[in-house]
């Protein structure tokens, strides 16, 4: 329970944060409404002391805070009067807090007319800035309230097929163990269209692309260049990047342009491109690998998944010196919205079996594969904006 008394005169709302979902963006919302046209500045209105805030208080002007979540608001909403139905204030509020704001910053950060209202290129630049901190203020708030609501309902998951099936899926019964109130609803596409229409948290491959989600980055894996060894008898092992040209590769579909990923060959820095001849184009990495079992050519896949297929010898690695190239994975959930804690219970499951992976990739026997994956082993891997990477 706490309570903010701002300008000595006007007592805010008490609330107890109980779930960090459900009461505390209520409460958030409280406290911009009544905070729009007004700013913490007398230090004695705190209701307790604290260490180094008198500096703090007489530095900081609490209407910038307020004018940054108004402002993400509007940018949401696209208009005034959306975004004050949302924080339950009026649409001249949320004018003069937009107003204050620009005139603090000294830019104008929105576009306006009769109808509707367009972020400046500025206004743009500052959003992308913003999303990551107001988001980490809001999980730090939930975190320091105690909120850590129970996992349960249904968790909506759109997941990427290859991941879910290799990685995921093994390891799934010890996450609805341990959460036996929760519901798992997974829809396996490696689509970005809409990738979030429907669901709580998403996981894909590749860079992170433009829109208003928050992404957090799980781990890189590594590319490598693999064959059946009866197709390296039949027709002899490339001994550099350059001389694939004259083999048969079996390609595969980039989800998001639609045409077959080129083949890269990474050495440290450098960078090697290939131009490749294949007749047959996969957009399912099951069938490219069994295909690649078969003998129909070489194949460059993500390292992660392969582990049977290369501990047994169904398909060797080739051109090891050249599998510097990492591709990453990242998990989204919509933006402006503190993550359920089903929705941070998943995401913290699937780095830790991601990381799990990475450390039973080291031991496999195929040379030097300390860097199979490469995780960021930092405790509670910050969200970050997908344009901030």
């Amino acid at each position: 329970m706490f309570t903010l008394i701002p300008d000595g005169s006007r007592v805010w709302q008490t609330a107890r944060l109980r779930k960090a979902n459900g009461e505390y963006l209520s409460l958030r919302r409280a406290l911009l409404k009544d905070h729009i046209s007004h700013s913490i500045n007398d230090k004695k209105s705190l209701p307790f002391p604290i260490a180094g805030c008198e500096s703090i208080v007489m530095s900081f002007d609490g209407r910038l805070l307020t004018g940054v979540s108004v402002f993400l608001a509007v940018a949401e909403a696209g208009n005034f009067a959306k975004a004050a139905g949302v924080l339950g204030v009026t649409p001249s509020g949320v004018s003069r807090s937009i107003g204050r704001l620009e005139t603090k910053m000294g830019v104008r950060l929105f576009d306006r007319t009769p109808r509707s209202v367009a972020l400046t290129e500025e206004g743009r630049l500052f959003r992308l800035q913003a999303l990551p901190l107001v988001a980490g203020l809001e999980e730090a708030a939930a975190a320091a309230a105690g909120s850590a609501a129970a996992v349960g309902g249904r968790l909506r998951v759109s997941i990427d097929p290859w991941f879910a099936r290799m990685v995921l899926a093994p390891q799934l019964p010890r996450f609805t163990e341990k959460y036996p109130d929760l519901k798992i609803d997974l829809m396996t596409t490696n689509a970005r269209d809409d990738m979030m229409s429907g669901f709580d948290v998403a996981v894909r491959f590749g860079s992170t692309s433009a829109g208003s989600l928050i992404a957090r980055k799980l781990l890189d894996i590594r590319v490598i260049t693999c064959a059946a060894p009866a197709y390296l008898e039949k027709f002899g092992e490339p001994g550099r990047p350059e001389d694939i040209e004259g083999y048969e590769v079996i390609l595969f579909r980039d989800p998001e342009t639609g045409r077959a990923f080129p083949w890269e060959f990474h050495q440290g820095t450098e960078i090697v491109t290939v131009k490749v001849g294949g007749r047959v184009v996969f957009d399912d990495p099951s069938a490219a690998v069994a295909a690649c079992v078969a003998g129909q050519g070489l194949f460059q896949s993500l390292e992660i998944g392969l582990e049977s297929w290369l501990q047994t010898g169904q398909i060797t690695q080739i051109l090891k010196d050249w599998s510097d190239e990492h591709y990453p994975l990242y998990a989204y959930h919509p933006a402006r919205h503190l993550p359920p804690a089903k929705v941070r219970a998943f995401l913290d499951f699937v780095q830790q079996i991601a990381r799990e992976k990475a450390r039973q990739g080291s031991s496999l026997p195929i040379g030097e594969t300390s860097d199979l994956l490469k995780v960021r082993e930092t405790p509670g891997d910050p969200f970050h904006h997908p344009d901030t990477r």
